[in-house]
Parts: C-alpha cells; structure tokens; sequence
C-alpha cells in the first residue's frame, strides 16, 4: 500500500542571515565515530538500537521571530495576515539547529553528557556501565551494557519526540549490518543497487576494469553534459562508498 505525506515547506531562501536566521547547524555523525561504536559494541556484545524521530525538524522552538504568509486554502479575514512560526518548519535555516538543541537539551536533562569531540554524541555512566547515543540528523544509534537505562531513554525519547523503535541496528547511512556471534559484518550492497539503479546501469554486464587503460582524456574533447548534476551526485555518492 502506497503511503504519501505532505510537508508544509518554508521558503528558507527568503531568509536573511542577522535578521531572522543566525546560526546553522546540522547533527551529522562522522563516520569514524559510527566505526568506533561498532567496534565497542562488537567486541563487549552490547546490543545496537536504532530509532527514528518522525518530522524531526517540526520539534524544534524558534527563538527568532519569523513569519510567514499564510498557507494556500487557508481562511483569511485580511489581506495583511500572517502566521507569526513558534515552531520549525522544514525549510527554513535554522530547522536543524532547532531541532538539535532541542534534543540536546532533553538528552542533557537526563544526565546524558555530550562529547567535546563530536557534538552528535552522548553518553551516561551508570553503576552498570556506560550507554552511548549517536544521532544523525533524525537517525539515532543506542548501545551500552545497561539495558535498564536504555528502556528508560528509549521511553524518555518517546515521550518527548514522535519516535519510531526500529529494533536492531540493520540499515544507517548506506550501510548494511550484519550481526554473528563473532562480530558485526557491514557492507554497502543496498547502496550500490541503489547507485546503479540512478545511473541507469541495471541491464548491463560487469566487467573488471571499467575503462580503457592507459587512456589519456583532454578537457576540450567531446561535448559538454547539458546538467552535470547525476554526474555529481554519482562522484559524490562512489567516494561516499569507499566507507567499507
């Protein structure tokens, strides 16, 4: 069954920097940070928990005073209306940023600590031992050996955000997981069927070495693309694939 949503969309290049937007900020987690979990997890045998925020960036309070014109369909008892936004809207600058802090702080209020060397990581040191959290934009990892104050998170974050438990750890940023008894395998088969698929190669034979050897290309040869934007997306996404 098909499923369709519809997002009431800011126009954040309407923004001016200093006067209703200041600072941007997004919660990515770096790659070396979601291996170093991994191998944490792994080599104690701490289960790995993944849990999605539903609309992530429609939970964030503005501090700026923005306002908006109101949406098509509407009433309106005047021309001059507007809807002065108390909360986030995707779209706009600091959608993000807001959504983050907020989940900072909730995070922090629970006596959660936040890393100085990633800011998309938390941790908690209880009597059992330590529970870590890692956050990318609104996918979130959770191990640690105190399952007691796990559920607890788990229910804090339910609480206070529109959560989806996705229970173990299967699928995050293009990587697969595959847990053993002797370890966690990951891989980025999904990622390259999905890379092929925006290419447009699914019909065509693999072969070793994908283009000539030894052959020498000059910028004024041939005609240039009408929109390099897939050509872009594509060396972005192959470098991206160099993780595993």
């Amino acid at each position: 069954m098909d499923r369709h949503k519809a997002h009431l969309v800011a126009l954040g290049n309407k923004q001016e920097y200093g006067v209703d937007y200041e600072e941007t900020f997004a919660p990515v987690a770096k790659i070396t940070t979601v291996r170093t979990i991994l191998a944490i997890a792994a080599s104690q045998s701490w289960q790995l928990h993944q849990m999605d925020v539903k609309n992530a960036f429609l939970h964030g309070d503005l501090q700026e005073a923005i306002y908006m014109k109101l949406p098509f369909g509407m009433t309106i008892s005047s021309l001059h209306d507007v809807c002065k936004l108390k909360r986030s809207l995707y779209g706009l600058k600091q959608a993000p940023r807001a959504w983050f802090e907020k989940f900072r702080n909730t995070l922090l209020d629970f006596n959660f600590t936040q890393s100085q060397y990633n800011s998309s990581l938390f941790f908690h040191t209880s009597a059992l031992g330590k529970v870590l959290l890692l956050v990318y934009m609104d996918d979130i990892i959770i191990t640690g050996i105190d399952c007691g104050l796990i559920i607890k998170l788990q229910q804090l974050l339910y609480a206070a955000f529109h959560m989806k438990d996705l229970g173990q750890l299967t699928y995050f940023l293009g990587l697969k997981f595959h847990h053993r008894a002797n370890g966690i395998f990951v891989n980025q088969h999904k990622y390259i069927q999905d890379l092929i698929t925006l290419a447009g190669l699914e019909d065509t034979s693999s072969v070793d070495t994908l283009i000539e050897v030894n052959v020498k290309y000059r910028k004024d040869e041939e005609d240039l693309l009408d929109d390099p934007t897939l050509y872009w997306r594509l060396v972005g996404s192959l470098i991206y694939l160099t993780t595993t």
